[in-house]
């Protein structure tokens, strides 16, 4: 029933991005591109997002270049929001409660947020800086506006965010359901 569902999403996804007809969409990835970018990335695509690049990959400006991209660029894509976090914790006094007492010292305090970061759900870029959570066996994920420490939900799953993200209208409306993924969560 779950690969039934992702598959759907997957495709509804691709096709509501398709009849926007603004994006350039080539073949899809297959499986071989897939492990290339999974193994160059260091992470695992939710099936839903393996089946939207699997039925076309978007290319141009913002898109990741999941196909061509040398492993330097994916990792900077998938290190963004890691990065933006730990930005906010040196310049912005960003220090999200889960973490216990800020250390007094900006390097340790570094040390200490870097130690937990590494353990919160790995992000995937879908264009520029809107993300799904990592990981084969996950499907239906909000996807998420990351930029530093503020992060909202841009669409309850992935064709709700292509709607909301490419059109028609180009609005964002409130998503209807929670944003459910774990730490990232809690800085919307």
């Amino acid at each position: 029933m779950g690969e039934t569902e992702a598959a759907r999403l997957g495709a509804e996804a691709a096709a509501r991005l398709a009849a926007v007809g603004t994006v350039s969409i080539e073949h899809g990835l297959t499986d071989a591109e897939f492990e290339r970018a999974e193994q160059l990335s260091g992470a695992e695509f939710a099936d839903d997002h393996r089946a939207f690049l699997a039925a076309g990959l978007p290319v141009g400006t913002n898109w990741p270049n999941w196909r061509d991209a040398p492993r330097r660029s994916l990792q900077t894509w998938l290190q963004a929001p890691i990065d933006g976090v730990l930005f906010d914790v040196e310049w912005n006094s960003f220090w999200f409660d889960g973490w216990g007492q800020r250390p007094a010292r900006m390097e340790d305090a570094l040390r200490s947020a870097k130690y937990h970061l590494a353990r919160v759900p790995r992000l995937v870029p879908v264009y520029s800086h809107r993300y799904l959570p990592a990981g084969r066996g996950s499907f239906g994920q909000p996807v998420l506006s990351v930029v530093q420490t503020d992060v909202i939900v841009y669409g309850i799953d992935l064709p709700d965010y292509i709607a909301n993200e490419f059109g028609p209208d180009e609005s964002h409306p409130s998503p209807t359901a929670p944003s459910t993924v774990e730490f990232w969560s809690e800085l919307d």
